[in-house]
């Protein structure tokens, strides 16, 4: 099993051996990530299994992979909405004219 936090350019990874039953808390306690990054709380952005989000309590498997995500570096959303503005500037599709709705 592993628990790892990634940044641009940098990876903490620690690779562990746990009991089975053993819960995504408990595995956090046992990488030393508190020692690591003091003042740091691992649950602020969300810590996940395989890009999964998992909750303290949650038991781990096998070969899971507990990961502990960062904040975003930018909206999702804005980044559609630019997305959108550069296709439409770049291929102007035409619409097609509406029929009139016909009368009853």
């Amino acid at each position: 099993m592993q628990v790892c936090q990634v940044w641009p350019g940098r990876v903490w990874q620690v690779r562990l051996v746990l009991p089975a039953g053993t819960s995504v808390a408990q595995a956090l306690a046992a990488s030393g990530y508190a020692q690591a990054f003091a003042g740091q709380d691992p649950w602020e952005h969300g810590v996940g299994i395989y890009g999964h989000a998992v909750r303290a309590e949650d038991v781990l498997r096998d070969g899971d992979r507990v990961e502990i995500y960062r904040p975003l570096t930018f909206d999702p959303m804005e980044s559609r909405r630019r997305r959108a503005a550069h296709r439409g500037r770049k291929m102007p599709v035409a619409r097609p004219q509406r029929t009139p709705k016909a009368r009853r």
